[in-house]
């Protein structure tokens, strides 16, 4: 893993040392591909799944065919009646914020440490390295033997409690919605114990208000490194877009729904069926964005690849096989860049010539 020799500045602290008017060079990102303009007409829009549907009822089958369809075409869906309570998420909220509202000294004691990638901050790899415009706090949850000892069980209790029962919440729901996948793809049931009691970790995210929102990224184009990922908007500040083909447009957020998304060990796993969707966050000069994306993915001892179930002659392997936790390693020595790190793991087609002869 790359060796962090550089700090990890916060955006947080540049905007309150005094008032900013132009944005420091190292923020800025001057090749950013622009937004989709409508041009009269409408974007799409990301498709609706309603969780109680899906499970209940006689409509199940056809939510299934949606989600099936969904996770094909878009990679990307916002979920409704997903039952985690409206108490539980404005207690989060509170929680969250109050968290980045805090002195920078105590918030530096989760700093992300040399060769790391958990803990508060940027992990700044180069000295040349463009850095996003946001504050992010990063650690594994699950398995519990794997917490940092100094990063999740000494936040402060009230948040530390509130995301234990966010995680147990969502940990259920995250299941029921790969199984379901797994059943639309037509998967062994049993190929999708691997995301059983697996690898999960939190991203809290805090964007604050840009004088040049123009100029800079709150977290930089990439595809997520999960089986999916769920995100909740804390405030309710937009700043999240998509790539669809080809092209990026917003994310309009739905009151109280969350935001799944397919991740590249999804497409992995099911062969390219289901895409994973490259996405970036945009900040704006007005008001902070807060958000928390929760992120499920196999357990470390598991191998991931191409469900066997779903590959037959007319189906062959379209990626390679590895252990999550060198899959894990790998995917966060490099900068994020777009769907690079999928790409890394396609079968090239001079590996199909050998494998075949």
């Amino acid at each position: 893993m790359a060796s962090l020799k550089y700090p990890t500045p916060s955006v947080i602290e540049l905007i309150t040392k005094e008032p900013l008017t132009a944005v420091p060079q190292k923020y800025i990102h001057p090749d950013q591909e622009p937004i989709a303009l409508s041009h009269g007409g409408t974007l799409p829009t990301v498709p609706t799944i309603d969780m109680k549907k899906l499970v209940l009822g006689d409509a199940t089958d056809l939510e299934l065919e949606k989600l099936h369809f969904t996770c094909k075409d878009w990679g990307i869906f916002q979920l409704v009646n997903h039952g985690v309570s409206f108490s539980l998420l404005e207690k989060l909220k509170h929680e969250i914020e109050g968290f980045f509202k805090l002195p920078s000294e105590e918030k530096m004691k989760y700093k992300v440490r040399p060769g790391d990638f958990e803990g508060y901050g940027t992990v700044v790899r180069s000295k040349n390295q463009k850095l996003d415009w946001g504050d992010r706090f990063y650690t594994i949850i699950n398995p519990i033997h794997r917490r940092k000892p100094y990063l999740f069980p000494e936040l402060p209790s009230s948040l530390r409690n509130t995301l234990e029962l966010y995680l147990s919440e969502l940990q259920e729901l995250a299941m029921t919605i790969m199984v379901l996948m797994g059943k639309a793809l037509k998967m062994d049931r049993r190929e999708m114990e691997l995301f059983e009691d697996g690898f999960r970790s939190i991203r809290m995210s805090y964007y604050p208000p840009c004088p040049q929102p123009e100029l800079v990224m709150g977290l930089s184009p990439h595809s997520d490194a999960t089986g999916i990922t769920i995100l909740h908007q804390v405030n309710g500040v937009g700043g999240l877009q998509i790539k669809k083909d080809g092209v990026w447009m917003p994310v309009n957020f739905l009151p109280d729904a969350f935001v799944v998304n397919v991740g590249d060990v999804m497409e992995i796993l099911s062969n390219g069926a289901y895409k994973s969707i490259e996405h970036r966050a945009t900040v704006n000069s007005e008001k902070e964005r807060i958000s928390i994306a929760m992120f499920f993915n196999p357990k470390f001892e598991a191998e991931i690849g191409p469900a066997t179930s779903i590959l037959n002659p007319q189906n062959p392997p379209l990626f390679k096989r590895v252990g999550m936790e060198e899959y894990v390693k790998d995917f966060f020595s490099q900068n994020l860049n777009g769907k690079s790190y999928l790409e890394k793991m396609r079968i090239r087609s001079d590996q199909k010539d050998s494998t075949t002869a």
